[in-house]
């Protein structure tokens, strides 16, 4: 006979889905997410079955011949992981185990930031886009520092004004942030736009006629130039219209002087 086949454990979970599950356990269920099933009336739950065919079902009035919905009721939980961290009764923070260190003073308040982390990367659709401007550890970071009891009624700080960030990166700057992330959609739009109306302009037949006697006129009578010698000209009367107003002015004021003095 053959050697009966062992059962597959399940995988053990590592400490971190652990603490995640009992988190998310204790989250408030959304309305949405409730769900719901049809619950028939008395009437038609105890029905005899007849061999062959479908017995005569009562006639019922409006309200009785409707399903009833009702919402499935919510099995009642234990008491759970982040119930019993939530105790008065802290172990040493200078004598305690790895682990109860990560229970107790770590993922209470690590596990509430990465649910705004969650919710701020979806206001910011970076579960829709593949790159975005959104920094998850710029947010968390921020998030950790203000919410920090010893912070508690001082004012909020951002993420480049933080002491030890700026101090950071003083010796670490960062690259530029690229052009399309910083855009928003409207401004990207509108650049967009701008350029495709331009080249819709410039395939025009009689702007085409333009733009290639401009170029022939640049490559043939040497436009650039020309262009410069006339600034060049204009400079040069500009020196001599400045010097012939301060000798105007000199004169002035001599003759002024000689004729209070007479």
């Amino acid at each position: 006979m053959a050697a009966p086949v062992a059962a597959e454990e399940a995988p053990l979970r590592s400490l971190w889905e652990e603490i995640c599950a009992e988190f998310e356990a204790q989250q408030p269920v959304h309305p949405d997410h409730l769900e719901k099933k049809e619950v028939l009336p008395p009437a038609l739950q105890q029905v005899p079955a007849a061999a062959g065919r479908l017995p005569e079902l009562p006639e019922l009035s409006g309200a009785e011949s409707k399903p009833v919905i009702t919402e499935e009721v919510l099995p009642q939980k234990s008491l759970s992981l982040l119930s019993a961290l939530k105790a008065p009764e802290l172990p040493d923070l200078k004598t305690c185990t790895p682990r109860e260190f990560l229970e107790c003073y770590i993922f209470p308040v690590l596990l509430s930031g990465m649910v705004e982390l969650l919710h701020e990367a979806k206001k910011q659709r970076c579960f829709e886009r593949k790159q975005t401007r959104f920094i998850a550890l710029d947010f968390l970071t921020e998030w950790l520092y203000n919410h920090n009891a010893k912070r508690r009624d001082e004012p909020f700080v951002e993420f480049f004004e933080i002491p030890f960030v700026k101090d950071w990166l003083k010796d670490h700057p960062r690259p530029p942030i690229p052009l399309s992330l910083l855009l928003t959609e409207k401004d990207a739009s509108h650049i967009i736009q701008t350029f495709w109306k331009g080249y819709r302009v410039r395939c025009d037949p009689e702007v085409q006629e333009l733009r290639q006697w401009q170029k022939h006129l640049r490559e043939t009578k040497n436009i650039h130039k020309r262009v410069r010698e006339f600034w060049a000209n204009q400079e040069k009367k500009d020196e001599l219209f400045s010097t012939v107003s301060v000798g105007v002015h000199w004169i002035t004021v001599h003759a002024w002087k000689f004729n209070s003095c007479v």
